[in-house]
């Protein structure tokens, strides 16, 4: 019997940073122009993780999400990037209540058993 692994090792992501992308892949990603990410950028919707410039810009990929929003939100709302900017921030909050919401419930069940 061979002692050799028939696979190759998996990579172990969880140690991995998330991506980064520059802004031009996140312009390709959310089918948006880049000055409308900049735009984003200068309503404080997203901010670059790295990079000083738009050419050097990076962003985490988690920022795709709220890039989508705000082009859903202008897209089918006419909302420009400072009233998406008070949305997204909104929906933040909300999905903070929840998880304290959630939190809560949970703590509460615990206490009445």
């Amino acid at each position: 019997m061979s002692t050799k692994p028939t696979q190759s090792p998996m990579r172990d992501t969880s140690s991995e940073q998330p991506a980064e992308l520059t802004l031009v892949e996140v312009s390709r990603s959310c089918a948006v122009q880049t000055h409308f990410i900049i735009e984003l950028v200068q309503e404080g919707v997203i901010a670059p993780q790295a990079g000083t410039a738009p050419d050097s810009w990076r962003f985490a990929d988690l920022q795709l999400r709220r890039v989508s929003v705000a082009s859903r939100l202008q897209r089918d709302l006419g909302v420009n990037p400072a009233g998406a900017a008070l949305a997204l921030q909104l929906l933040d909050e909300i999905e903070t209540l929840r998880a304290q919401i959630t939190a809560s419930a949970s703590g509460t069940d615990d206490d009445s058993a």
